[in-house]
Order: C-alpha cells, then structure tokens, then sequence
C-alpha cells in the first residue's frame, strides 16, 4: 500500500439507542462525543438510527421511525412541488 492516501482507520464505537445495541469496530469516521468503553479504554461514539437489532429486516418487527422531519426539511430546502 502507498503511504499517506488511505484514511484514517481507528476504532469507533456505533450506539443504537433505540435498540440500545452497542457495537465496537474499526471505521473512517469521527465524533467530538468519546465513551470509555467495556475494556476501560475511551473510543469515538457514534449514534446511530438504525442497526441490525432495530432494522425490521433483521428483526421481522415493524417500527415506526420518524422521518417526517427529513421530509419537511427537504421540501423547506427545496421547495414542494405544486
């Protein structure tokens, strides 16, 4: 592998809360919000809206997510369609 073009890989914690499923793994991203996590040592948290414990997929129940707030704020960005 070529130096200095990959990005950084680096464990982060991913926190599904309405599922409240935590998972530590290795990731791209970043967070300003850090958890000491089970082995005592501090990680990046990410939240999360869904996982594999909350996707209806995965657990054959349906739930109700609230997306209204991304629809309104897409149709106040872009205006709704007459």
């Amino acid at each position: 592998m070529r130096n200095e073009i990959h990005p950084d890989y680096h464990p982060v914690v991913f926190v599904d809360s309405s599922a409240e499923f935590s998972i530590l793994t290795r990731s791209t991203m970043s967070s300003n919000e850090t958890i000491e996590w089970e082995d005592g040592n501090t990680y990046p948290l990410v939240r999360v809206e869904l996982s594999s414990a909350s996707h209806p997929f995965y657990t054959g129940k349906m739930k109700i997510v609230d997306t209204a707030g991304r629809v309104e704020r897409f149709e106040r960005r872009y205006g709704k369609k007459k």
